[in-house]
């Protein structure tokens, strides 16, 4: 059976975002390496024979990068493509508890989900072919997806605002013959988390082109896709990167979020991050 484990590092600066995707995958016994860079404007992969990485305190080291919570060393050169680099990360700020909830317990789930950083400060540069990103006072944020496939169905976003920073994913999640739409999300508000998940009582309240809502009792979180920027990246089926799915690392998005009747947030972001792999 196949198996896949990947982080997504998202870095941003006042005007631009990069986002890094280490992973492993194993089909049979073959395991294969690969990093994934994203920017606004387009895509590297890259292959590896291997990936070595521990959970505590997170360190992943693919060929001559090293990922992990105090930052991002970069240093490859193949053929066409020079990419160097140190980002410096400050704390994290990690989620109250897992994100999947009593979730993780139930086997043979298709993916599983870990948030490690809602929001965390960057300094440093990198440099791809030539172009300097230079982040000052930057934002980052961190996640992980581990298990066979990615979901037929799923809209994912995240973006950073003034007062904190936000998550959601809804997604068509197969189990044991049958099928549910499945709500994880953050919204951390002055230090606040606000969490909205399907083991808390979190539903659909609509889904349509380029926009979700969710409800869970008085909360309700609306994010909007308004103008794409997407970009072609390799996801799993079975544990192979043999699907392509498309990302906006950067796009305008809108967010609405509200507790008890009140208005928390109203915003539109330009920096923010959407997958929208939903056909309904």
């Amino acid at each position: 059976m196949g198996y896949f484990k990947g982080w997504y590092f998202k870095c941003c600066s006042k005007d631009k975002t990069i986002a890094f995707i280490p992973a492993y995958h194993r089909v049979g016994h073959k395991v294969t390496a690969s990093l994934q860079i994203i920017t606004d404007d387009e895509v590297f992969h890259i292959p590896f024979l291997s990936l070595q990485y521990q959970e505590k305190p997170l360190s992943v080291r693919i060929g001559d990068c090293f990922f992990g919570q105090k930052g991002i060393r970069l240093n490859i050169r193949k053929k066409g493509l020079c990419i160097k680099g140190m980002l410096r990360f400050s704390h994290f700020s990690p989620i109250q508890y897992d994100i999947m909830g009593w979730f993780r317990f139930i086997p043979f789930m298709q993916c599983r989900h870990s948030v490690y950083s809602m929001e965390h400060d960057i300094e440093g540069w990198v440099e791809i072919n030539g172009i300097k990103y230079v982040f000052q006072n930057g934002k980052g944020y961190l996640e992980g997806d581990r298990g066979r496939s990615f979901p037929k169905e799923y809209i994912w976003t995240q973006s950073f605002f003034e007062n904190g920073s936000l998550m959601l994913s809804v997604a068509d999640i197969p189990l044991l013959g049958f099928h549910f739409t499945g709500i994880i999300g953050v919204v951390l508000l002055k230090g606040r988390e606000y969490r909205i998940a399907t083991y808390r009582g979190a539903s659909v309240k609509q889904i349509g082109k380029n926009i979700v809502t969710v409800k869970q009792g008085d909360c309700e979180l609306t994010a909007e896709l308004m103008e794409k920027n997407a970009h072609p990246l390799h996801a799993p089926v079975g544990g192979r990167m043999s699907r392509i799915i498309h990302e906006s690392p950067s796009c305008k998005a809108r967010y609405l979020f509200s507790d008890r009747g009140v208005l928390l947030c109203d915003f539109i972001s330009d920096r923010a991050g959407f997958e929208f792999e939903y056909n309904s």
